[in-house]
């Protein structure tokens, strides 16, 4: 789908600044400061308004309206050497500003809707001084606008939310031939469906979200082709489907939460031709709240989909697998696993209330033999980030 792109919607995307490194893969593992302060568990406990996009079900916890504004300060560390003499070196695209809204409202005892606007996704890099990494620049962007429409009835609530996602991406590196053309866009309708059931001190949540087909004219194609693969025509990275389970459990003030979701990466358009795996996320979450505040602690694990390629990938139309590595591991380096948070919430008011989350995800390294076919890309990467929420209920 072409876009305009002078929509006023992107320039309130674009309050973020050179790229995202997000973190299961390309995705975020959570959005919201209480999701992130708890490992990014959100299936099956209830955040308020902020649950729109993690399971727009739980929106049915508000009491009657409910505003999220929020935000993260991004700031992933990366660093590759690509086995040259010249050594190892730190990608710029090193701090990053990602927003989220989510407004929720009760109609009456049975019916809810909200509408919110994410930052959901991305990844890149910024090596454009370094000739030895051939000037990669790389700039993977996702918002997504949706509309949760929720219904409840006896503990039990089932939901939709219409999803209208926008993404850009730019490719820029020289390898002797300078590639680039700019920036390409698109915009692209998905869903999520949410599902939970509330009985005694346990709440069970579940979600599906459907892949969503992104294509963006000329980057990939033109990427590949000036690394001779003349017959690679594929310009879609399509945003993954996922499915996941959640399950809470309250006794007096503490909560603790627990989510598992699968990430298909293997089945999205482009993902696929460069070999991502299918993710298993795991995310364990505890608070503890009181009257006027509350903590938060929570570990998230998911194993890198990447995974070094041997051997000839596929036909010529499909990049060979030392072609794949140099990829992944120089322009999307999706590679960090653990995550580790915590968090707070401080009531002002009966109102208004603040959240905070820290998460740091240590570093991981990987070592893959790299198009050169004698010679080693290694990538390391770490990430911390701190996010802020502010809630308004009324």
């Amino acid at each position: 789908m072409k876009i305009n792109t002078k929509l006023s919607f992107v320039t309130i995307f674009t309050i973020s600044t050179t790229s995202l490194l997000a973190t299961n893969g390309s995705n975020l593992i959570g959005v919201g400061a209480k999701a992130r302060g708890m490992g990014g568990t959100g299936i099956g406990i209830a955040h308020g308004a902020e649950s729109a996009l993690a399971n727009p079900a739980l929106i049915t916890s508000i009491k009657d309206t409910e505003i999220s504004f929020g935000g993260t300060i991004f700031m992933p560390k990366v660093k590759t050497d690509m086995g040259s003499a010249a050594g190892s070196y730190n990608s710029d695209a090193d701090i990053n500003i990602i927003p989220s809204v989510s407004i929720a409202n009760k109609i009456n005892d049975n019916f809810y809707f909200g509408i919110g606007m994410w930052g959901t996704a991305g990844m890149g890099v910024d090596y454009r001084d370094v000739r030895a990494n051939f000037e990669m620049v790389t700039n993977l962007q996702l918002m997504q606008f949706g509309t949760p429409l929720a219904y409840t009835t006896n503990g039990f609530s089932i939901a939709v939310t219409p999803l209208l996602q926008y993404g850009s991406l730019d490719i820029n590196y020289n390898n002797g031939l300078n590639q680039g053309s700019g920036v390409s866009q698109d915009l692209e309708f998905g869903y999520n469906l949410g599902f939970s059931y509330e009985v005694s001190s346990f709440t069970i949540g579940a979600i599906y979200k459907s892949q969503i087909d992104m294509k963006y004219k000329g980057q990939l194609s033109n990427a590949m082709q000036n690394f001779g693969l003349n017959a690679y025509k594929n310009d879609e990275l399509s945003t993954p489907s996922e499915i996941g389970i959640g399950l809470s459990y309250r006794i007096k003030e503490h909560i603790i939460a627990i989510d598992y979701k699968n990430i298909q990466w293997s089945k999205a358009k482009g993902y696929e031709d460069f070999k991502w795996e299918d993710q298993n996320v795991y995310a364990l979450g505890y608070e503890y709240s009181v009257e006027s505040w509350a903590i938060r602690i929570g570990y998230n694990y998911a194993e890198t989909p990447i995974k070094e390629q041997n051997g000839f990938v596929g036909s010529a139309s499909i990049p060979s697998s030392g072609l794949v590595n140099t990829f992944n591991l120089l322009g999307f380096p999706a590679i960090v696993e653990s995550h580790i948070s915590i968090g707070s919430t401080y009531k002002i008011s009966n109102k208004t209330s603040v959240d905070l989350a820290y998460t740091y995800a240590p570093e991981v390294s990987k070592k893959f033999l790299n198009h050169t076919t004698t010679q080693y890309t290694e990538t390391k990467h770490s990430q911390t980030a701190l996010s802020v929420g502010l809630n308004y209920a009324f």
